[in-house]
């Protein structure tokens, strides 16, 4: 049985944050509000966890799954960034985009790109996902929660409960969450492609392409 923690949007309680990063620490998995949709997410490193989260989602090992970073200097520990790449990530993050970039020897394996060693990383602006990030110091492995069969993120806390109860160790309720994932923005070798749109606003990375 999973908990369920409601946590105010705008200014999450440090009581919450803390009981939910230790829940994290222990390699559970939790589903938690961004600035996109809601997602699920583990620690870096957790294996299993990683394995339950392709459980719930049905997702084969080609998936990429997306490191959510606090900041620009975190995200830079894990990504290969380059000057064209930095000045776009400083004007758009954070915000609702995941940037393909190439990985640093940081990045776990069962994280990378099977062919390519890129990831996908983003800086949320979500203040519960921050809260989180802040508070765990280390980014989440993160992934859109869209079910089987679905084209939307689940976004009703309290159908995730009912769905979810047995499949994850804590739910974050942050209120009704969007219906969209991030867009997702290719910048490797000082290339951008748009590979998704999403709820972040393409139309600057189209004009790059």
């Amino acid at each position: 049985m999973s908990q369920f923690f409601q946590v105010h949007p705008e200014n999450p309680q440090a009581r919450l944050i803390k009981q939910a990063v230790e829940i994290v620490k222990a390699g559970g998995v939790i589903v938690y509000p961004t600035d996109s949709s809601y997602a699920v997410g583990c620690r870096i490193g957790e294996k299993s966890a990683v394995d339950r989260i392709r459980r719930l989602r049905q997702l084969d090992d080609k998936h990429n799954f997306t490191l959510l970073c606090r900041d620009l200097s975190q995200l830079g520990l894990f990504a290969k960034v380059d000057t064209v790449a930095f000045r776009l990530l400083k004007t758009y993050t954070p915000g609702p985009y995941t940037f393909i970039l190439n990985a640093t020897r940081e990045v776990p394996r069962m994280l990378l790109h099977p062919k390519r060693r890129t990831i996908g990383l983003r800086v949320p602006q979500h203040p519960i996902a921050q809260a989180l990030l802040a508070e765990l110091d280390e980014p989440l492995i993160s992934s859109s929660l869209i079910l089987p069969g679905e084209s939307l993120p689940m976004s009703d806390p309290y159908e995730m409960r009912q769905v979810l109860e047995h499949q994850v160790d804590l739910i974050i309720d942050g209120g009704f969450g969007g219906l969209e994932a991030s867009t997702v923005i290719g910048l490797v070798d000082d290339e951008v492609e748009v590979f998704r749109v999403g709820c972040g606003d393409p139309t600057p990375f189209a004009e790059l392409v």
